[in-house]
């Protein structure tokens, strides 16, 4: 993302809560921040992943998860620019991925947590494409063309995200003890943030009512069955642990988000109006 910065960044929207309007009455913020949020979560996954070039156990690890962070920040890239459309005030891509802080960030708080555990990045992608390729299927069928076109091209991506997590959680789970212990415990520590995918109290009915937006509630089901279905056959055990607490998207973060971001976001807010 190399678009030229200007001298000073766009001033910044603030929080969804002082944004929104009357409960149940679509408004042109409600549908920017739902997109903002499918943006975040593909654009922090995508910096994720990216810790992973050098440090994957093969090779050609190293390949596929680079090209999974691709995917990911591909998706991250296209729902950023229709989120500056979306709210038009002149901000691109680069303005909403560099220049807002971390209130102003919408991904849930699966994505955020470092993943310097290989079984951890596994089952986090497990569970992160599975809900995705539920998502964006549904979404395909938007009334929103922009979000139905990049559905359309990004559920063909997480199909391969999910084939590729899924093999990776049958050889652990169904390896050596060790492994199989590992690959526990893995999913195990992902498994509590699970349940804010499906939460929609950030969510604007009207945007549902509208056809814009898939409710979360009705994810969880094929969500839950088909990442069952995964876990058992690696003949490991569907984690019985308490759900985390929400907030993602109301801005409410781990500590972890806002250091990840000042890593990210230090070479463009060091230098503003730098190309390269």
């Amino acid at each position: 993302m190399t678009t030229p910065r200007p001298s000073s960044p766009p001033p910044l929207r603030s929080s969804t809560e002082e944004r929104r309007g009357d409960p149940g009455q679509r408004t042109p913020d409600n549908h920017v921040d739902h997109v903002l949020g499918l943006a975040d979560d593909a654009l922090v996954s995508a910096q994720r992943m990216g810790w992973w070039i050098s440090r994957a156990p093969q090779l050609e690890e190293d390949l596929a998860l680079a090209n999974i962070g691709l995917d990911l920040l591909g998706q991250a890239r296209a729902l950023l620019s229709h989120a500056g459309a979306l709210e038009g005030q002149g901000r691109g891509e680069d303005d909403l991925a560099y220049w807002r802080d971390e209130r102003d960030f919408r991904n849930v708080k699966l994505v955020e947590r470092p993943q310097e555990d290989f079984g951890v990045a596994m089952a986090r992608l497990l569970v992160l494409s599975t809900w995705q390729s539920e998502l964006y299927a549904a979404l395909q069928r938007s009334t929103d063309p922009v979000l139905a076109a990049v559905a359309a091209k990004a559920a063909k991506e997480v199909a391969y995200h999910h084939d590729h997590a899924t093999r990776w959680v049958l050889r652990l789970g169904d390896g050596t003890p060790e492994s199989h212990a590992r690959m526990q415990a893995a999913l195990d520590a992902e498994w509590p943030w699970i349940e804010e995918l499906f939460d929609e109290s950030h969510l604007d009915p009207a945007l549902v009512t509208d056809g814009v937006a898939v409710a979360p509630s009705s994810l969880r089901e094929p969500v839950l069955r088909r990442l069952g279905d995964v876990v058992r056959s690696a003949t490991l055990e569907v984690p019985d642990v308490p759900a985390r607490v929400p907030g993602g998207r109301a801005g409410l973060h781990t500590e972890h988000l806002g250091r990840m971001l000042a890593e990210m976001q230090h070479l463009t807010r060091s230098h503003p109006g730098a190309t390269w």
